[in-house]
């Protein structure tokens, strides 16, 4: 009985010691990414420009496409890209799906109450897509008037930033960048927001679509990278990796490859 109680009282030492070594392991991104020689990133696989998925082939193309790759040969880890958008980020964030969310991400107040940021790689202003043949838009000055239907995508930063600015269109808030370019081509919306890298590829592919752009700075908003809150070790590596892209020139190689070295951040 005594060999027995003995027997029990190891394994739930051993057992003790394990949950331990994984919770320290799962609040330590950087020290389980250097054990296991694997990165995993968030992306939203339908961002032109940034993290795209090709429907045909399966490919993924875009500049935090290509920092990811980056960042895993820094660690001398293999990359593994998890499917998120921006309607699930904080909860795929927080809830360790994934050791890092690189698919250009708007800092905004509410996502940094719940989220840890780098500093910026890129930064867009706002910008719209309303329809050739809309007779209602013809500049940015028209958005916002009476009648007029405002697209965004639910989640996206542009959620927030048109609850506050418009005054007199009426907003429409749907589950899908999808859903507001339907609403927009089929003349249920008048004009869709958007960022410079999406409207870009957006553009190039819908030969319904007219780009509206704003006279002046309407609402820039920087991009970057996002883990869980705390976690300072790997924060830093983080910040190292940022700064490093910035000056050895990584950062606007991929830019420039992906056309988008007008956003890239100082």
């Amino acid at each position: 009985m005594r060999n027995i109680f003995l027997s029990l009282t190891l394994v739930a030492t051993i057992c003790i010691q394990h949950d331990s070594l994984a919770q320290n392991l799962s609040g330590n991104h950087l020290e389980r990414i250097q054990a296991s020689q694997l990165l995993r990133v968030c992306i939203w696989p339908d961002y032109y420009g940034i993290t795209y998925r090709n429907p045909k082939t399966q490919a993924l193309s875009g500049i935090d496409i290509d920092l990811a790759l980056e960042l895993g040969k820094d660690l001398r880890a293999k990359v593994q890209f998890v499917d998120s958008s921006f309607a699930k980020l904080i909860e795929d964030v927080t809830q360790d799906r994934c050791d890092v969310a690189m698919f250009a991400i708007g800092i905004t107040p509410l996502r940094s109450e719940k989220l840890r940021f780098t500093k910026p790689h890129l930064a867009s202003d706002i910008y719209a897509v309303t329809t050739k043949t809309n007779r209602r838009i013809k500049n940015w000055d028209d958005i916002d008037k009476p009648g007029s239907v405002v697209a965004v995508a639910k989640g996206t930063l542009h959620e927030p930033v048109m609850k506050d600015k418009l005054k007199a269109a009426q907003l429409l808030i749907l589950d899908s960048p999808f859903a507001r370019e339907q609403e927009v081509q089929s003349g249920r919306a008048d004009v869709f927001m958007t960022d410079f890298p999406y409207s870009q590829r957006f553009l190039a592919n819908a030969d319904w679509a007219r780009l509206v752009s704003p006279p002046s700075t309407y609402h820039i908003t920087p991009y970057a990278y996002a883990i869980k809150l705390g976690d300072d070790a790997w924060h830093s590596r983080l910040e190292t990796f940022v700064s490093a892209i910035k000056h050895d020139g990584r950062l606007m190689t991929a830019a420039q490859r992906h056309k988008l070295d007008p956003i890239v951040a100082q």
